[in-house]
């Protein structure tokens, strides 16, 4: 059987070179729309709210901009007025019809922010609330659980960040698409993992720093499309005391780069996880996490920064074969639907 997800997961290197190569001539406008601004201000919910954690990562470590996440209800439902002067609000919605995102990015204008959208749709609501829309080239996505449309959000992202003064080197932008397109012509053997993941009820997935995103859409889509109690952390707040439920029936999935200040940090606890007596995971992290670990899916041969991009693919086809070992269609996950309304 293939799967409309499995399907465009394989779509992503296609999807991805098409958004960087739309996206890089608007760095200009973007970067005169912020230039009276200092803050970014993230809205999104659930898997762009995921892309959000890797833009507040990426602005602050590398375009030193203070970058945080918004809580839409402040918009909402309490309809406080906060003084957004000086602030880049970036609006995230794959449809761009998720009401609440719009309706917040609209709120943020009126209190005096910038607004910038991120959206594959065009002609969609959040696009016509923005100021400047960056609109990814992912096409039509068919299967609920999001992939090449949340991997576009993480390439548009990282345009924003050389708009807004990221010292990074374009040229690794643009070979994204090809070290994804690598990993998915020599994928790792899943059937190993899928068999031990399909007999336990739940999972830790755990990451730091750009990883934490990864950590988080992993889990995300082992809960929606596996009804997997994964539980996503950023592996500081793991060791903060959730680790206890880390056991024989509860393994832990560990998300790296292959380089960076966060990596001897996951190694170290993926020492912890097999010494408390749980399976251990890694994705990404190369040789020196891959030995530390009961099993390894490999990431992508980007530099940091990127590699968000390309480790969050294992973590989809993990997600794909295990639904359906366990009998699930993951493209039509129980009670979910492409666009998610809340108020």
């Amino acid at each position: 059987m293939t799967t409309n997800m499995l399907a465009e997961i394989t779509e992503q290197p296609a999807a991805l070179r098409s958004t960087i190569d739309a996206l890089l001539p608007a760095t200009g406008e973007a970067e005169r729309l912020a230039r009276d601004t200092r803050h970014v201000l993230f809205i999104g919910r659930g898997t762009s709210d995921n892309a959000a954690v890797y833009g507040s990562y990426l602005l602050q470590a590398f375009a030193g901009r203070l970058a945080t996440l918004a809580s839409p209800s402040i918009a909402t439902a309490y309809r406080a007025r906060v003084d957004l002067s000086g602030v880049l609000a970036v609006a995230l919605s794959q449809s761009g019809r998720t009401g609440e995102v719009v309706e917040t990015l609209t709120w943020a204008r009126d209190c005096g922010a910038r607004a910038v959208a991120i959206t594959n749709s065009v002609s969609s609501p959040l696009a016509e609330a923005a100021e400047l829309a960056l609109v990814t080239c992912a096409g039509e996505e068919r299967a609920v659980p999001a992939t090449k449309t949340y991997t576009a959000q993480l390439a548009a992202i990282a345009v924003l960040a050389l708009s807004l003064g990221a010292r990074l080197d374009i040229s690794e932008l643009r070979r994204v698409p090809d070290a994804v397109a690598e990993m998915l012509a020599r994928p790792d053997d899943l059937e190993p993992l899928v068999n031990e993941l399909a007999t336990v009820p739940g999972v830790v997935v755990s990451g730091r720093g750009l990883a934490y995103s990864c950590a988080l859409e992993i889990a995300l889509k082992l809960k929606e499309a596996c009804y997997l109690r994964a539980m996503g952390l950023s592996w500081a707040d793991l060791l903060h005391g959730p680790i206890a439920v880390v056991d024989t029936q509860t393994p832990a999935i560990l998300v790296a780069a292959d380089s960076g200040p966060t990596l001897a940090g996951t190694i170290e606890l993926a020492h912890r996880v097999r010494d408390a007596g749980a399976r251990a995971y890694a994705i990404g992290g190369r040789p020196p996490l891959a030995d530390a670990c009961d099993r390894a899916l490999a990431g992508p041969d980007l530099p940091e920064w990127l590699a968000p991009i390309g480790l969050v693919v294992p973590g989809q086809l993990l997600t794909e074969a295990l639904a359906r070992r366990l009998g699930i269609n993951p493209d039509s996950p129980r009670r979910l639907s492409k666009i998610t309304q809340t108020g």
